[in-house]
């Protein structure tokens, strides 16, 4: 099937009232100002005379980076530009201006591009009201089917102006702009003293501008976070945390498994008295005892009635049969007092030691405890084969829980640049906003 033919729209050629430059009208009857290029000029497109309505005296020259008249594809149609315009917010003294062009199609009439530091938008006019809606503590509203959160109330003065366009275009207007955001589109709300104009506008990357309009080079790159740019971590922390849900229950059924299957089995338990004024040799050994089964750990408790001193244990435990030793030591301190800031405790009157690898066979433990000479030392030791180690989970799930909190952290971080430069920013920014945009 032949696609129907476009509207008929005449292109005029015409000459400037003031200066005499030529002049092209893209959008024929739609158009009702035009401005000349030359002299900045702003006419009335509906006056065959082309009569002046205002002149301004631009700062400088705008070199738009889309030229006036560039066709491009975007959202399935072919647009060209035909209005050119830049709009300035002033923040806490400070100016901050971003440009708006005006795109035309014969069968789908406006669209609105905007951009400000590498960021753009393209924007169309809502033909249906939105509704008042909250986002939390903010301000939102909802339209179709979406709620978007208030981002920024600003007034916004229209600077420079080139092109055509379908409404009395002044240097000078100000209009109220109210932004609202659920990215990666944007709702924004114009108000004059006689209307309200509300309209929607999707983040477009640079990219897709040069692309659809097959301009030479490469977009500038985006600089800071606009207020609708999508986030790169949009849903990554939620995945991010389920998968660690999931691995965690891996996990922790693992360490049941491990913790019911273990024999943790007692070999060995003794209570002796250490008391270093008697002189003499302190060390001694343990009777045999056997460590059955396969190679697995085996643990070495301490259980003490220290009072305000320390005893150091050194211990080797013996393979009768072999000789082969497992050498470590264990110190032992508890100590308590009373000071300004009440009473106080520090370290345990008991201590344990683990080791990782034991083969099966007899063993005995030599003991070499040292101390002060204050007073005697109660102290028993238990040995128990094969025993539940939870240390080797409390390991792994710390460095399951670093990619969630990173990307959490990543995304926080993000969202918070964002919202620096809203209304509800954390505390007032004087430097690079990134909010111009309605």
């Amino acid at each position: 099937m032949s696609a129907s033919p476009a509207p008929p729209v005449s292109t005029r050629a015409l000459n400037c009232s003031h200066c005499g430059a030529p002049l092209t009208i893209r959008s024929g009857a739609n158009a009702l100002t035009v401005v000349c290029i030359q002299c900045c000029s702003v006419l009335d497109a509906k006056d065959p005379a082309l009569r002046v309505l205002q002149t301004f005296q631009a700062r400088e020259r705008i070199l738009p980076k889309i030229p006036l008249g560039k066709r491009g594809k975007l959202d399935g149609a072919e647009w060209e530009t035909i209005g050119f315009q830049e709009r300035t917010i002033t923040v806490e003294g400070i100016p901050y201006s971003w440009y708006e062009y005006l795109l035309f199609n014969p069968y789908k009439g406006y669209r609105y591009l905007s951009e400000y530091r590498g960021h753009w938008n393209l924007g169309r006019t809502l033909r249906t009201l939105p509704t008042d809606a909250r986002a939390g503590v903010k301000p939102a509203a909802r339209a179709e089917g979406e709620t978007f959160t208030h981002f920024q109330t600003a007034l916004a003065q229209t600077t420079y102006v080139m092109g055509e366009f379908p409404w009395r275009v002044k240097v000078g207007e100000t209009v109220q702009c109210a932004d609202y955001i659920a990215p990666p589109r944007m709702l924004s709300a114009e108000t004059t003293p006689e209307e309200v104009v509300w309209s929607m506008a999707r983040y477009t990357p640079g990219s897709e501008i040069w692309q659809a309009f097959r301009l030479t080079g490469q977009a500038p790159p985006a600089a800071g976070v606009f207020a609708d740019q999508p986030s790169p971590f949009a849903g990554r922390p939620r995945k991010a945390w389920m998968l660690f849900l999931a691995f965690f229950v891996v996990l922790f059924a693992i360490m049941l498994l491990v913790a019911v299957s273990a024999r943790n089995e007692q070999v060995f338990r003794g209570s002796y008295r250490f008391e270093p004024r008697e002189g003499g040799e302190p060390s001694f050994v343990t009777p045999v005892f056997d460590l059955k089964g396969h190679t697995s750990n085996v643990d070495v408790a301490v259980d003490t009635d220290l009072d305000n001193s320390w005893v150091y244990f050194g211990f080797s435990l013996i393979n009768d049969s072999t000789g082969e030793a497992f050498d470590f030591g264990r110190e032992v301190s508890r100590y308590s007092g009373q000071d300004s800031d009440g009473a106080w405790t520090e370290g345990s009157r008991n201590d344990s030691a683990t080791i990782p690898s034991v083969p099966p066979g007899r063993y005995y433990l030599r003991v070499d405890p040292e101390g002060p000479a204050a007073r005697y030392v109660n102290y028993t030791i238990t040995i128990r084969r094969d025993v539940p180690n939870v240390l080797w989970f409390g390991l792994a799930l710390l460095l399951l829980l670093i990619p969630p909190i990173v990307v959490s952290f990543r995304s926080a971080k993000f969202e918070g640049v964002r919202w620096q430069e809203s209304d509800y920013a954390v505390t007032s920014s004087g430097g690079d906003s990134d909010s111009g945009d309605d």
